[in-house]
């Protein structure tokens, strides 16, 4: 008797992607446009801070569901000829009125992405009580201001602008993604006039080519930060109309909480991997002292000429619930509960001609953070409080001013005898990320893959201490171990659902640049500069 195949699949093709090389720099990043739009800053003689942040703005106005002027994120970034990376940290901070009242319980338990106590009326999911300050606009301007170069910012805002007025590309993936989004979307009038025509998610033609959507007062904002600075975000006439609009729709960030806002600029954390290298991370309360332990963990793992084999994926899988369910103990049970492990952030890496290196992970949080669009400005806002455990008194509580432990990743990487190549990686996939940079790292690092063959190699994942996802396309010998190693879910990597995290990464030699992104993510692209 005929039985349907398990797993079910989705996808029936085999994808690959180019990877890019060069002497001039590179920028890879999970939209190709706004890769495109950094690799022109890096033509125009800007350097690797210039385009990146260049790339960071662009974004908002090429994957909205991703980052945004609303966002929050980290930069790792390594100047050519140094040993030492710095850390721009523009992560997510409470607003100084956060009062976990705001959040009465309901006495159930959270039963669809996430379990977790669950609030009333999602409030800590979407929403105006679900902002945390937008950091994101901070993070770009001390990245410009501590790494670029004298390019005036109008250069770097420029392609973000031409982008936004020509608006957003209503293709099958802007369908997919804002489908996701709509049952919520609609509950905010300018995010459903936006994002929602007629009532429903734009749907491309059946022939011909897409057409493209004007995401509000998005481009007229880009343009005044272009003449007015970025600080007008926070304490000019953009400011007083996210202040205000934020005011209307009853949320809690204010003109205090803007004018407050800043982004820390710090030497980076390291981590040694098998005495050969180092990893320039973030460090504090993002995913690297998780990595951490699982590179310890893994130091004695066997590395094989051949690749990595059975034995290899078998012990990453221990360690790596090895090392969550300390993490998740060390954040206490309510806090288990409360970390996110379904995000949809954004990962860019850029290298310049003079090896100068960044690495930005930037994020909303869920797929179009908290779903508000504020009318005045365009500025499509975070939903940051979801960080937070909701139960007031539990680890990574809800208070004024709190920071959460969040997800993020962004890493570069340096020989320890200060030689080449130099590496930066990141990923977007909330819990997910972990993972994907810990192999893609491996795989360049311990068996000596160029960066293409790592974006096409077949991932496991570990998002907690209960079990592990393994990619149907690992040999039958690697999930074999994998079984027998702990509990082992085959997990299709297609563009949905998202069951792997999406990494992007540059090498960098003597004699150049190579860069990849993940091949499954349907607009990522590695764009070198030709000049």
């Amino acid at each position: 008797m005929y039985k349907p195949a398990t797993p079910y699949r989705t996808q029936n093709w085999t994808l690959t992607k180019p990877s890019a090389s060069g002497r001039n720099g590179i920028v890879v990043s999970q939209s190709r446009e706004a890769a495109e739009a950094g690799a022109a800053i890096l033509e125009q003689g800007g350097n690797a801070a210039d385009a990146a942040v260049a790339t960071c703005f662009a974004l908002a106005a090429v994957e909205p569901w991703n980052s945004g002027l609303g966002g929050i994120g980290f930069a790792v970034v390594l100047k050519a000829g140094e040993s030492r990376a710095q850390v721009v940290d523009f992560g997510p901070v409470a607003p100084r009125r956060a009062n976990p009242a705001d959040y009465p319980l309901t006495g159930e338990m959270k039963k669809d992405l996430f379990t977790w106590p669950e609030v009333a009326d999602d409030r800590n999911i979407h929403g105006p009580l679900s902002f945390v300050t937008p950091s994101s606009v901070a993070g770009y301007a001390r990245l410009k201001e501590a790494f670029g170069s004298k390019l005036p910012l109008a250069d770097l805002l420029a392609p973000a602008i031409a982008l936004a007025k020509r608006g957003l590309p209503a293709d099958w993936y802007t369908t997919l993604k804002i489908a996701s989004s709509a049952a919520v979307l609609r509950l905010y009038a300018e995010s459903a006039r936006i994002y929602l025509p007629g009532g429903l998610p734009p749907v491309p033609p059946y022939q011909g080519s897409p057409g493209f959507m004007v995401l509000g007062e998005l481009p007229a904002t880009l343009e005044r930060l272009a003449q007015a600075g970025l600080d007008d975000f926070y304490r000019g006439d953009i400011a007083r109309r996210i202040a205000a609009d934020i005011a209307a729709a009853g949320g809690v960030v204010d003109a205090e909480d803007l004018a407050n806002c800043r982004a820390e600029l710090r030497e980076a954390p390291t981590i040694a991997w098998r005495d050969s290298h180092l990893i320039h991370t973030a460090g504090g309360l993002t995913a690297a002292p998780t990595f951490e332990r699982v590179v310890a963990g893994m130091a004695d793992a066997p590395v094989d000429a051949a690749g990595p084999s059975a034995a290899w994926f078998a012990a990453l899988s221990r360690v790596m619930r090895q090392a969550y369910r300390e993490r998740l103990d060390g954040l206490g049970a309510a806090a288990a509960a409360k970390e996110p492990g379904d995000t949809c952030t954004t990962h860019l890496t850029v290298v310049d001609r003079e090896g100068n290196l960044v690495s930005v992970t930037t994020t909303l949080l869920s797929s179009m953070g908290s779903r508000v669009v504020l009318p005045a400005t365009g500025v499509l806002m975070n939903n940051g409080m979801m960080w937070f455990d909701p139960r007031p008194g539990s680890a990574n509580a809800i208070a004024p001013g709190a920071r959460p432990l969040c997800n993020m990743l962004p890493v570069v990487v340096t020989p320890k005898d200060g030689g080449w190549p130099r590496l930066a990686a990141g990923s977007s996939g909330g819990r997910r990320i972990l993972a994907s940079v810990y192999q893609t790292l491996a795989w360049q690092l311990d068996f000596a893959m160029d960066t293409e063959r790592t974006a096409h190699q077949p991932r496991i994942d570990v998002s907690g201490p209960d079990s592990t996802s393994a990619d149907q396309r690992l040999p039958a010998a690697i999930i074999a171990a994998l079984e027998a190693a702990g509990p082992t879910l085959l997990a299709e990597h297609a563009v949905l659902p998202i069951n792997y995290a999406c990494p992007n990464f540059i090498r960098v030699g003597r004699d150049g640049a190579e860069g990849s992104s993940d091949a499954a993510s349907p607009w990522s692209a590695a764009v070198a500069a030709q000049r």
